[in-house]
């Protein structure tokens, strides 16, 4: 059996999930998000961002660790910026944790999973929701995006 953990950067909430199994066959899963407060500096937030990502990578002990791609929008250049910064540390957990991590770009997750790569946050935790049989909605998005990068790592390194 495989163990993948799945991570969507973000600064306020970074999701994670982790997903057991072999192939297409799921046998586990579990996901949340990892939360920060903007009255913290930005150091402070990326230290959580890094400190619980650790924690669940100690719990889970995965095989390995699927990220999304960092991404900068022309329209907001300095988020582009702070997200480089959360995937870093992101990266970063992964090395020193000895995890072979693969950064995806959004885009080929959703095309995989909803079969367009331009899908909305929606269809993608529809498609995830779907694929996995959870009755009620995956909140937060990050957390359901996490699952999705997850599955994709199970779906492409069968054991």
């Amino acid at each position: 059996m495989l163990t993948v953990i799945g991570v969507d950067p973000g600064l306020a909430g970074t999701g994670v999930a982790v997903v057991g199994g072999r192939g297409m066959t799921v046998d586990r899963y579990a996901y949340g998000s990892i939360s920060t407060t903007r009255d913290k500096a930005l150091a402070e937030r990326l230290g959580c961002i890094y400190d619980g990502l650790l924690a669940v990578i100690r719990d889970e002990s995965p095989d390995l660790m699927i990220v999304e791609e960092a991404f900068s929008l022309e329209k907001y250049p300095k988020s582009g910026i702070t997200l480089g910064k959360v995937t870093g540390v992101i990266l970063l957990a992964g090395q020193q944790a000895g995890i072979p991590v693969t950064e995806i770009p959004v885009r080929e997750a959703k095309k995989i999973l909803t079969g367009n790569g331009s899908a909305d946050k929606s269809q993608l935790e529809m498609a995830v929701r779907r694929f996995l049989g959870i009755p009620g909605c995956i909140r937060p998005f990050h957390a359901s995006d996490a699952l999705a990068l997850a599955l994709i790592g199970l779906f492409r390194h069968p054991v």
